[in-house]
């Protein structure tokens, strides 16, 4: 995704009278109360007496609504709250899945500032427990976690929290399946740029895809725990420009904890970070149809280990492994408050397709990104090669690469090769037209004839890396460049689907 999110009040004017839904601005659903075999509301405490394998609950906890059946009469349906306002759990029982339906809110806006909340707000606290699945039915369906809530979605290596969709639940996706329904969202407190500039660290913006509003002045702020879950066939455009993506974090404070995430065949971005001081950590990002991970709007944060393969060569968007930008490049580059992103052992492998038209990883309007010991490759990149720094503000605010190991048909973007080139040289340990060596799991599987590699093989392991912690606190010391050191370490394994064989999404 290209550009700022700024809503004026008219757009947001128009896309509500658009989208008018479920009492907000939304695409309607299909609903998830069409399975037939539906009761009223949910059922006693914790559930009922475990039903056989293949057989569905016979009721609901309470606080969910029971909406009947799915996956041929297997599963009960047990529908969240579209307001979520307290405490509620989301517990792992024995034939339940969980259902979305309409843009379902974590608590309410409660405003930029935490010592003084917005007049009539109120706090959400989400908990889901590990192993569940949680699905939706259209691009309308979303779950977002306003400010001042927080989400504790922690599965485990064996047990993922899944987020998905209805067809994927019926069994009718395919390996190019995508946008099935919105996504999720979470809004926090931390500093962000999209506002006036006289005060950057006290204003509010709007998330892009919804009506909901993000920043503040709080840099450490807390929006909970998301760890071990997938993030599956989501992304949906509401209107030109403006939509969700598989994951979104705006305004998301560093005491909010974000690792072993993936995000599989987004319609949109896979991860779009707008603004704030989030730290993610072991993130897969598989067939975004646009970007894998897109910054925006000042994101001061930092990302360690990422495997990010992009779509299939079926697909004819543009699409970047990494996509950031910053603020508005009419503004005098010494008073912004510009997108400073850390990155470290990322593996970008862009697609196996002459027809991309964008480069593995696309930077421009004034960020001024730190990229150490990662990986960029692409078997053809098309025209576009593996670098480009789109224009001489980016270049201006200094970005810095080191020990970044590249191998593409071409190094740099035509356009911009000789500005490109002047930034990548100027960094340390930096390797500009290497031979990939990368390797695919010893069960490796592969999206529409694309094999996925992301293994160092001895090219990527004969670079040294540079001490991480060093430049960043958040950043674990290697010692080695790229995502996965060698086929023996798996940290990628178990809670991840579509990249070994009998691993299907």
């Amino acid at each position: 995704m290209t550009g700022l999110r700024f809503k004026t009040a008219l757009a947001v004017a128009a896309s509500a009278l658009a989208l008018a839904a479920c009492g907000s601005a939304e695409v309607a659903s299909p609903g998830e109360g069409d399975f037939g075999n539906g009761g009223g509301g949910g059922g006693g405490g914790g559930g009922p007496t475990t039903p056989a394998p293949g057989t569905p609950a016979t009721d609901c906890p309470t606080g969910f609504a029971n909406v009947g059946l799915i996956a041929n009469g297997t599963l009960r349906v047990c529908q969240l709250p579209q307001q979520i306002i307290g405490a509620l759990t989301v517990p792992l029982r024995a034939g339940t899945i969980y259902s979305i339906t309409g843009r379902t809110e974590v608590g309410t806006d409660r405003g930029l500032d935490p010592a003084a909340p917005s007049a009539g707000s109120a706090q959400g606290i989400l908990t889901i427990e590990p192993g569940v699945r949680i699905f939706a039915s259209g691009g309308g369906d979303y779950l977002i976690v306003n400010r001042g809530s927080q989400i504790f979605a922690e599965g485990t290596a064996t047990q993922p929290i899944v987020f998905t969709s209805r067809q994927n639940i019926e069994g009718t996706t395919t390996e190019t399946s995508q946008g099935q329904w919105g996504g999720l969202v979470i809004a926090g407190r931390a500093p962000q740029a999209n506002c006036q500039l006289t005060a950057p660290v006290t204003c509010t913006g709007q998330v892009e895809g919804t009506s909901a509003f993000y920043g503040g002045n709080t840099p450490a702020d807390n929006s909970g725990r998301i760890r071990y879950v997938q993030i599956k066939f989501s992304g949906f455009e509401i209107s030109t420009g403006n939509e969700l993506q598989g994951l979104t974090m705006a305004g998301v404070g560093s005491g909010t904890t974000v690792e072993f995430v993936q995000v599989h065949n987004s319609s949109d971005d896979g991860i779009e970070i707008f603004g704030g001081n989030v730290n993610l950590r072991r993130l897969v990002i598989t067939g975004a149809d646009d970007d894998g991970l897109d910054t925006d709007t000042g994101w001061r944060g930092g990302a360690q280990f990422g495997i990010v393969t992009q779509r299939p060569p079926n697909s004819t968007s543009r699409s970047a492994g990494f996509e950031f930008s910053a603020a508005p490049a009419a503004t005098p580059l010494a008073s912004r408050y510009i997108s400073q992103p850390k990155i470290a052992n990322f593996t970008l492998v862009g697609r196996n397709s002459p027809i991309d038209a964008h480069t593995v990883a696309h930077f421009d309007t004034g960020t001024k990104p730190t990229i150490i010991n990662s990986v960029f490759t692409a078997v053809n990149a098309s025209a576009a090669g593996c670098l480009d720094i789109a224009d001489a503000d980016t270049q201006t605010s200094a970005p810095v690469f080191t020990s970044v190991f590249m191998s593409c048909r071409l190094s740099y973007r035509p356009a911009n090769a000789t500005r490109s080139a002047a930034v990548f040289t100027a960094g340390t340990g930096n390797t500009a037209a290497g031979t990939s060596t990368l390797t695919a799991p010893a069960s490796g599987t592969s999206l529409s004839n694309q094999v996925l590699t992301f293994i160092n093989g001895a090219n990527e392991t004969a670079v040294t890396p540079t001490n991480a912690p060093a430049v960043y606190s958040f950043f674990q010391a290697t010692t080695y460049i790229g995502a996965v050191q060698n086929a023996s370490d798996t940290w990628w394994q178990g809670w991840t689907c579509g990249l070994t064989a009998g691993a299907t999404c």
